[in-house]
């Protein structure tokens, strides 16, 4: 089989319950739906960290956020850094990517040809992106901080508002139309919707029957033993002051926000058939992480909590046509870390390089094929890790993300380092500077039950397992020799066991002509000489 295209579509802060195949009765999501129905849906996807950069930087290199310390929005992957752009490159892969990766710092400068090919460049268009304007309330309102504009006023011609997702999509198609025919490509197409602020045109949310709309989770009180980072939300953001009506309008408006993304991916799924290519194409659709959207009186999101809200999300693969899949929804444990292992099964290379990644492959191929059996999410710094608080983003208090940029700059331990192993039935949260949490999931996420006398031992187990998480991956040790044991090293030691320093030249400058490392060298004169 040749390599197959692989196109990655990937929306910002998506949650997994907003797709209509996976349960959801209100949502529109027919072209989501469809690839799943074709490919695979893993209904038990989970994301390793809850906001974007250090998610992004874990699934592109099958790495967890800890593994080399991209636990912030401002640790971004640096140039000696491998990924899956990098390892399909080298790979004979065309390199493609939208200019929204939250992935790579200075990427213009830094990695334009070095890793990426080609950008989807969009900047001299006819019809430019439409940026429309945030409707905040008065400071002090119980709208200053929702994030929740609703419907968008039409253009005046009444054409359909395009926005800067719209002009990425285009830039993709033209590159479909036009891509080199003589090597397959890797086109990563990364959106800003359904990110907030909440917004969007009538047409598409028309399309969310509000009569279906599930319930949110109820507000969350102060006894429930929820986080700090949680509960502060909750009181900074007003939304939990909100009738359930307005709520229910919120979560309607995102939900339609995620019928446009729907519809995005629609054209491009068109473009890759029109160009008779689609059957050569494996479409994977993966979110960063989810949304609160109103869950527990709180929206968008924040970097060291972990609900499913927040990290549960979409992960759709429709392989090649060469492939088969057992397909629909898939009910295993997944990571997005598996994103890198299973991208390369597909494509039938080998990275050459160590990851955490698990390739999905095999239960791709067979629902009864077991993947993990826990997921692992993280977040949050020590105290003192000023720089991991993300004060550099914090353009003032009335920003809309004012007050969770400013509980992150707190050192009371509010934004306290913070883990999350999950399984079907059960999740642990160690907190470094709080009280761990623990939920039965079959009961819900808004009572922690980690006081429970009866479920002491499972807590045990679930602690035991990060333990051995954290050991397994918490770094990783450079393939490459290090060559400060020079040679002048080497004669050096040689000449120490008692050997002329005139000799150990000459056999140091023999053994290095023999093209193997000097680590090597020195091992077997060590031998040689006795030491």
């Amino acid at each position: 089989m040749n390599k197959p295209n692989i196109l990655i579509i990937n929306p910002d802060q998506m949650r997994a319950d907003a797709l209509h195949h996976l349960g959801n009765e209100a949502s529109h999501t027919p072209v989501f739906d469809a690839l799943a129905q074709e490919g695979v849906s893993f209904r038990n996807a989970f994301c390793q960290n809850p906001v974007c950069v250090p998610s992004r930087c874990s699934f592109m290199t099958g790495l967890y956020p800890h593994t080399k310390g991209h636990r912030t929005m401002s640790h971004l992957l640096h140039p000696d850094e491998e990924n899956l752009f990098s390892d399909l490159k080298n790979a004979g892969y065309y390199t493609v990517s939208s200019t929204r990766g939250d992935l790579m710092g200075g990427q213009f400068k830094k990695y334009h040809k070095s890793l990426i090919d080609e950008y989807l460049m969009f900047s001299r268009v006819k019809t430019p992106a439409t940026l429309v304007k945030s409707k905040r309330g008065e400071k002090g309102s119980d709208t200053f901080f929702s994030f929740f504009d609703g419907i968008i006023p039409e253009n005046k011609n009444g054409r359909e508002i395009r926005n800067i997702d719209d002009l990425c999509i285009d830039a993709a198609i033209k590159f479909i139309q036009k891509r080199p025919k003589d090597q397959p490509f890797f086109l990563f197409a990364g959106l800003n919707f359904p990110h907030p602020p909440y917004q969007i045109e009538k047409k598409y949310y028309d399309l969310i029957d509000e009569s279906k709309l599930q319930n949110r989770i109820p507000n969350i009180s102060d006894g429930d033993g929820k986080p700090r980072m949680e509960t502060s939300l909750r009181d900074a953001l007003s939304v939990s002051d909100w009738d359930e009506d307005r709520l229910r309008d919120l979560r309607r408006t995102y939900l339609a926000m995620c019928a446009k993304v729907d519809a995005q991916a629609g054209r491009l799924v068109d473009a890759l058939k029109k160009e008779g290519i689609y059957d050569d194409t494996a479409i994977i659709v993966l979110s960063d992480h989810g949304d609160y959207t109103g869950d527990y009186g709180i929206v968008e999101k924040c970097q060291n909590c972990f609900p499913d809200c927040l990290t549960n999300v979409p992960l759709i693969i429709k392989p090649p046509a060469a492939v088969t899949a057992d397909s629909g929804v898939n009910d295993s444990l997944a990571e997005l870390t598996d994103l890198c292992a299973t991208v390369y099964d597909l494509a039938g290379i080998d990275c050459g390089r160590q990851s955490f990644s698990e390739s999905l492959l095999p239960a791709m191929q067979d629902k009864t094929v077991p993947h993990r059996d826990a997921v692992f999410c993280e977040g949050g710094r020590l105290m003192g890790e000023v720089h991991c608080s993300e004060q550099n983003n914090l353009l003032s208090e009335d920003d809309i993300y004012g007050p969770r940029l400013l509980l992150q700059t707190r050192e009371d331990g509010t934004h306290t380092k913070a883990a999350m192993i999950r399984t079907k039935e059960y999740k642990y949260v160690l907190r470094l500077y709080e009280k761990d949490e623990f939920y039965v999931l079959a009961e819900g996420e808004r009572v922690n039950r980690i006081d429970d006398a009866a479920y002491q031992p499972m807590i045990a187990e679930l602690k035991e397992k990060m333990l051995l998480w954290y050991m397994k991956t918490c770094d990783l040790v450079p393939r490459e020799y290090d060559e400060r044991f020079t040679p002048e090293f080497l004669q050096n030691n040689i000449a120490s066991a008692g050997v002329p320093l005139f000799l150990a030249k000459a056999v140091t400058g023999v053994l290095s002509l023999s093209g193997k490392p000097l680590s090597q060298v020195i091992n077997a004169l060590r031998k040689k000489v006795g030491m």
